[in-house]
Order: C-alpha cells, then structure tokens, then sequence
C-alpha cells in the first residue's frame, strides 16, 4: 500500500470509527434491554476495526494517526514474553476474580484475544477492577500453558492469535 492509499483508506476508517461511536452514544439512551441486545455487537464490531484494521494501518503510517483517535484507540496489548509469574496484581485484587473475569468472556467458539482483552477493559471499566490488558494477556497464557483453555496461534500477538473455552 502506498501513502495515497493509506491516507485515502485512513480518512474512510476514521469515519466508520466516529460513527460507531456515534451509535454505541444513541444505544445508550436505549432502555436496558436494547442495550444489551445492540450495544455488544457493536462494541465487538468496533474492537474488530480498531485492533484489525486501524492500529495495523497506523503501525506502518503512524504520521497519519489523528491525536483525536489517540484517546480512542486501544493501547496494544503486550507482545512480551512477559509471564504470569512476572505480574503483580494490586493490592486487594484476586487471581481468583481475574480468572472469573476471563472465564466469563470466553465461549466455545475461537475469539480474537485482541477482541478479549478489549472486552476484558470494558468489563473493567463498568465494574471497576483493577485489571489492566497486560495481566489479562498473561493470565490468558498461563491458562493456555496450564490447559484451561484453548489457543490457536502465538499469544503473544493478541491481533494474530484466537482462544476458547475448553471443548
């Protein structure tokens, strides 16, 4: 792809990004109920554009990344080598709940990480845990390594790399 290309497909993802935006606004001023019913697909549509298509475009264009979208645009998720046993939760966090917590994103079917950890940051955010996507990603790896779950890929690329409940 060359810059014309990027700058041109940019200025299209930066309008799909603020209309999403938009409709996740007018989703909340639904009842609860039409809340849950459009709001999570939506949000997982927007966790699809932003890991999938936007941070890969400005990785290799980072010039063209607006500041606007900076606040937006989720912060990637860690491709250390970083293990569970080099994390330290806060004080009063549990390995327990973060478990209960990540447990309770998955599903039988493969699911980006990428896709869990944003997820993982809303649920963070809306119960007020403590977690961040860098412990989340390591726990998901020590579930994978202790047999848990399931992965698919190198789990340290949270955007190349997918996980699911046991069968």
């Amino acid at each position: 792809m060359n810059r014309k290309e990027a700058i041109r497909l940019s200025d299209q993802l930066i309008i799909a990004n603020e209309a999403m935006m938009k409709a996740r606004a007018a989703i909340a001023e639904l009842g609860n109920e039409e809340q849950l019913e459009f709001d999570g697909p939506l949000f997982e549509l927007l966790i699809e554009l932003q890991w999938q298509v936007m941070l890969p475009l400005y990785d290799k264009f980072p010039d063209l990344l607006p500041s606007a979208l900076l606040e937006e645009l989720p912060v990637p998720a860690p491709t250390s080598d970083a293990s569970w046993s080099d994390v330290k939760l806060p004080r009063g966090a549990t390995t327990a709940a973060l478990d209960d917590l990540l447990m309770s994103l998955l599903e039988p079917y493969w699911q980006k990480v990428a896709l869990v950890l944003g997820r993982g940051i809303q649920r963070c955010d809306e119960l007020g845990l403590p977690f961040t996507d860098r412990m989340m990603a390591a726990r998901l790896r020590y579930l994978w390594d202790t047999g848990r779950i399931e992965a698919e890929g190198h789990l340290r690329s949270p955007a190349h790399s997918q996980v699911r409940l046991q069968d």
